[in-house]
């Protein structure tokens, strides 16, 4: 009776070679003689060759992520820039009255956002009647206070998209839809009013973005806004 041996697999070679660093140093005549097929084409290639298309290979790949990461770098300082730039003119606005307008306006002007409104509730005596009073239902606020980051998605048909004006006829097909409170972004601190952000691009608000900056934005925004309370 003989022992049944199972045959050597792919596996075992690589384990081998992987546990025996030495192997092709003691038989370098194999690395001459190995031949295997180019990817850019169906001529062979030796060995040593094909290693050095893979380390070609991974520099680029090394380099397009540098490359997106220094553009990441550069997007980000631009925006930031443009945060500090719409602070700054928040700053400046006297009469509490004109801050959602200020508001509103800094958010199309800087970050070419086409379409944004501002709805503020609870306010105090002198700006109960104001515009950006009107128009958030209950269920609205409460939607606005369930909110514990930036929603981002497309235009579903929710109440707040109806605060934009639409332009040309053509309805907002994405939304970012930024709470203010008084306090952090994602504190149990109910909402007093909603930042709404809207574009023509479907691809503009993703809900795979993210929300950072826009929640920096809302904080920002409901900062400036406490003073219509």
């Amino acid at each position: 009776m003989t022992n049944h041996i199972p045959p050597i697999t792919e596996d075992d070679i690589v384990q081998f070679l992987t546990n025996t660093p030495g192997f092709f140093e003691r038989h370098a005549e194999v690395l001459a003689t190995v031949q295997i097929t180019s990817p850019h084409g169906a001529r062979a290639v030796s060995l040593q060759e094909r290693q050095a298309e893979m380390l070609r290979e991974k520099i680029k790949g090394l380099e397009q992520r540098i490359m997106e990461m220094v553009r990441n770098s550069t997007e980000n300082a631009a925006i930031a820039n443009k945060v500090h730039q719409w602070t700054g003119s928040l700053l400046q606005v006297r009469d509490p009255f004109d801050l959602p307008q200020a508001v509103v306006d800094g958010v199309r002007t800087l970050f070419d956002v086409p379409q944004a409104a501002v709805r503020v509730w609870e306010v105090a005596a002198p700006y109960i009647d104001a515009d950006f009073t009107q128009g958030a239902s209950e269920d609205a606020r409460a939607f606005a206070s369930s909110l514990t980051m930036p929603f981002c998605g497309p235009n579903l048909g929710f109440e707040p998209a109806a605060w934009l004006a639409n332009e040309a006829g053509a309805p907002a097909q994405s939304l970012a839809l930024l709470p203010l409170r008084a306090g952090a972004i994602d504190s149990a601190t109910p909402a007093f009013g909603l930042l709404v952000l809207g574009s023509h691009d479907p691809q503009r608000f993703d809900a795979t973005m993210g929300t950072e900056f826009l929640s920096r934005m809302a904080e920002l925004a409901s900062a400036a806004l406490l003073r219509l309370k």
